[in-house]
This record gives structure tokens, C-alpha cells and sequence, in this order.
């Protein structure tokens, strides 16, 4: 009998202490899925406009953003730790960039590391560039010229401010719509007006204006359009096309908006163009109907095009 109770008791404690050991390694079990379910949850793959398959942070902290269009990560409250500043000197909203960190343009690949980052947005398609930066942190190439729709959808999805990005937009739109309503309301100017952006580079070289900059502003409108050859160039998804003074007429719209380059020499040839009897006889000019505005202050981007529904109707209405 003694002995039936001792192998009881034994076979009691060896149930207790396998049981004991099956909690703990359910507990352990448990506790590292969770923490692989929470490590996973940091990090996401993105496809971006190239075709590059990236593990990104789900909420990036560190930010280093080098192309067109800076001001759409304003428009999301986005703060970067470094940015090309070839594309923010004198814009519009230069004053909210004060603390960001330049890195250079080409961009500075030690100056890009000594910032940390934990997600890096470029603009080129340059591969050497891309595979640099690539082993500093992920990277992601962006299309800087896509429309501004577009733009702020997948900024808003890259940077977890998807929310954001749509209010933006809705806000933006309906602000923009009022604009372009009232100056027609009030006859200012006429639906189905064509335009023209036009502006030069230094060496005497005259481009017009389609997928970029205040062009997409004004085109976006639908009340001023783009003419026919302007149109061709926008159906070929460029962002501007060089034009020779003799082919002005072909290009000038009803309205023409000059944007006064920042170089001498590309000032000028404007000048220049300015002064020319093809300029002069333009309808255009014959009608009062030419703008100018600096081209650092006539970007397409989120924020100057804020900005900008508080300066065309004065320009318009002159």
C-alpha cells in the first residue's frame, strides 16, 4: 500500500511539472509571436514608380526627401531631416525649412548618412545613385512629375498620412474651383481660354511649359487650356518641350505667363525675346493679356499651389 501512495505521489508531482512546463512554453510561444507580430508590423514592402520592391518603415521618423515638390510633404505636415535645397531656395514657403539639413545637389551620399535616416524619397532614376543610398537606408524613387492627385496619394500612403492627404486635396479642390468660377463670373477671363508658360534656360534656350510647374496649375483648372501643340507635348507625358522664338506663334496662348529665370543670361534672352517684332505682334501682347512671375515661386507642388490661389486672380485681374 506504502508503495502504491509513493508512486502516486510521484506520478502526481511529474503531472504537476510537465503541466507547469507546457504553460511556460505556451507562454513563451505566445510571447514570441506577439513579438514577431509586433516586430513585422514596423516595417511593410512598397512597389515604388520604378518597380523597386523596398521594406519600409510603416511610420518613418527620419526623412530624407531630394527632388521636385518638397512643398507636398508640407501640405502632409511632414518634417524631414534633409532635402535638395536647389528645389527650396526662395520658394514660397522657404520659412518652414529652416531646421532641415541640406544635403547637396547631386546629393551628398556621407552627408545623407551622417543624417540617420530610416527612408529616403528620391527623384532620379539614376541607378548608381539609387544602389548608394539604397545601403544607407531604404530608398524610394518617385515620380515628381505625376499629377498633384497623384502625388499626394502615395506621399500619404509612403509616409502614413493617407487621412491627411485626402483632406488636403478636398480642401485644395474646392478652394481652387471657387477661384477659377469667380473669375469667369466676373468675366475676368473666359471659359475655354487657351495659356502658354513659357521661360529660358541659360544659352539662349526658350522652353515651353506643359507637365510642369504653373502649368499644371493652370491646365488643371479647365477653364484655361493648353493649345494643340501644347497638347501634343502633354500627351507625350513631357514635362516641357524647347521651342525656337520663330514658333512663338504657334505656342502662345490667350494668355502667356513668362517665368523670370534666375540666371542673367536667361534674363537677357527674355528681354530679348521680349523686345522681338514676333513677341510684339503676338495677340497675347496686343491684349495686355502677359504675366510674369519668378520661377522659383511658380512650382507645381502642394504648397505653391496654395500659395498661388492667392496671386492669380490679382495677375488675372490686372
Amino acid at each position: 500500500m506504502k508503495k502504491l501512495k509513493r508512486h502516486m505521489l510521484i506520478y502526481s508531482l511529474l503531472l504537476l511539472v510537465s503541466i507547469i512546463l507546457a504553460a511556460c512554453g505556451s507562454t513563451n510561444e505566445e510571447t514570441k509571436k506577439e513579438e514577431t507580430t509586433t516586430s513585422a508590423s514596423t516595417t511593410r514592402l512598397y512597389k515604388d514608380y520604378l518597380g523597386h520592391e523596398v521594406e519600409i518603415p510603416v511610420d518613418p521618423e527620419r526623412v530624407v526627401y531630394h527632388g521636385e515638390g518638397y512643398g507636398d510633404l508640407l501640405a502632409l505636415n511632414i518634417k524631414t531631416v534633409g532635402a535638395g535645397f536647389s528645389w527650396i531656395t526662395n520658394y514660397a514657403w522657404e520659412d518652414r525649412v529652416k531646421d532641415v539639413e541640406d544635403v547637396g545637389f547631386p546629393i551628398n551620399v556621407e552627408k545623407t548618412l551622417s543624417l540617420k535616416p530610416d527612408l529616403i524619397i528620391i527623384g532620379t532614376s539614376d541607378d548608381k545613385t539609387y544602389s548608394q543610398l539604397s545601403k544607407i537606408a531604404p530608398t524610394i524613387v518617385f515620380d515628381t512629375f505625376a499629377p498633384l492627385n497623384q502625388r499626394l496619394t502615395e506621399l500619404g500612403d509612403i509616409l502614413n498620412k493617407k487621412e491627411e492627404a485626402t483632406q488636403w486635396m478636398d480642401a485644395y479642390t474646392e478652394k481652387a474651383d471657387k477661384m477659377w468660377e469667380s473669375l469667369v463670373a466676373d468675366d475676368i477671363i473666359k471659359p475655354d481660354e487657351t495659356a502658354s508658360v513659357l521661360t529660358y534656360y541659360p544659352g539662349d534656350r526658350l522652353f515651353v511649359m506643359a507637365r510642369a510647374g504653373l502649368s499644371q496649375v493652370l491646365y488643371d483648372s479647365n477653364v484655361l487650356k493648353p493649345g494643340d501643340k501644347i497638347q501634343k507635348i502633354l500627351d507625350d507625358g513631357t514635362g516641357f518641350a524647347e521651342i525656337s522664338t520663330e514658333l512663338l506663334p504657334e505656342y502662345a496662348g490667350d494668355r502667356i505667363f513668362i517665368l523670370t529665370p534666375v540666371d542673367d543670361e536667361a534674363k537677357q534672352s527674355t528681354k530679348e525675346m521680349m523686345e522681338s517684332p514676333i513677341w510684339k505682334n503676338l495677340p497675347a501682347v496686343k491684349n495686355g493679356h502677359v504675366y510674369t512671375i519668378d520661377i522659383e515661386k511658380s512650382d507645381s507642388d502642394a504648397s505653391t499651389r496654395e500659395w498661388l490661389l492667392s496671386q492669380l486672380p490679382t495677375m488675372l485681374k490686372k
